[in-house]
């Protein structure tokens, strides 16, 4: 996995974290997830 500048630290992600249902089963990490919507919002690039 490569790791990007946008992506959140450990404290970051224990803020949001708080926020969220992380007891429900997922496909995907929920914290990759907000990895790539941050990617976004911080290049701008197409989905």
């Amino acid at each position: 996995m490569t790791n990007y500048p946008t992506d959140l630290s450990n404290s970051q992600w224990q803020v949001i974290s708080k926020f969220m249902d992380l007891e429900r089963s997922r496909k995907f990490d929920l914290r990759e997830i907000v990895n790539g919507i941050m990617y976004l919002v911080k290049t701008g690039c197409q989905w």
